[in-house]
């Protein structure tokens, strides 16, 4: 299956803001000179929008943040999330039975739990807090903005990467990223591009070394 890459005068990245993203979105954050979050596309379903894949002792589990009904045509920005769901409790409960024995977790507890506790109104808020906190942790420096229009057909010289990330990607399919393995908190087979906070809870400072070692030429 052929896939777009970046052509090397594309200096400059546009893609979609993901709930907790994949290892593939952060590998490509580390390949563009200036990251454009597309904050005024339409909220698209079934996607890595409002859903992250984190591994627990029996199965790969995914974590979706339920949005209010009726929104599939309605401006991301303005996208709330379904609070009269506990979704908040399931969500940490599940990372804490995934990852609360792996090496890094008690590291970086303090910098996750909080937002858990927090009641969020729009869904690209959530989304947004927990980039800044990932990209703290890795502390990886993006000269990251927000578009402030939506444009349909980017300008040369931008990749356009919005919705070409998404869970039916296979490894041969990643966009910037080529599976680099690491210790993983359980299982026998390792499991690619989960969430980043996989990576982060097993590897901790060695994060973006594996982010290094397995971006695409």
């Amino acid at each position: 299956m052929k896939k777009d890459k970046p052509a090397l005068q594309e200096r400059d990245l546009l893609i979609d803001l993901h709930y907790l993203p994949c290892i593939d979105f952060f590998s490509g954050l580390m390949q563009f000179d200036r990251v454009q979050l597309e904050a005024q596309e339409h909220y698209q379903k079934q996607s890595y929008r409002n859903r992250c894949y984190v591994q627990t002792a029996n199965k790969v589990e995914v974590l979706t943040v339920p949005v209010q009904q009726g929104t599939h045509h309605q401006p991301i920005r303005d996208l709330r999330v379904a609070n009269d769901q506990s979704w908040q409790l399931h969500h940490w409960r599940c990372i804490q039975a995934a990852y609360g024995k792996a090496p890094f977790f008690e590291y970086f507890v303090p910098d996750f739990e909080p937002v858990y506790q927090k009641k969020w109104t729009f869904l690209f808020d959530l989304n947004f807090a927990l980039l800044t906190i990932c990209l703290k942790l890795i502390r990886l420096r993006v000269n990251l903005s927000l578009t402030e229009w939506y444009d349909k057909t980017p300008p040369v010289g931008l990749f356009d990467a919005r919705s070409k990330l998404n869970p039916r990607n296979k490894p041969e399919t990643y966009i910037f990223h080529q599976p680099a393995v690491y210790p993983q908190n359980f299982g026998q087979e390792f499991v690619p591009n989960l969430s980043i906070i996989d990576l982060l809870f097993c590897q901790g400072p060695a994060t973006s070394d594996v982010l290094l070692a397995g971006l695409r030429e």
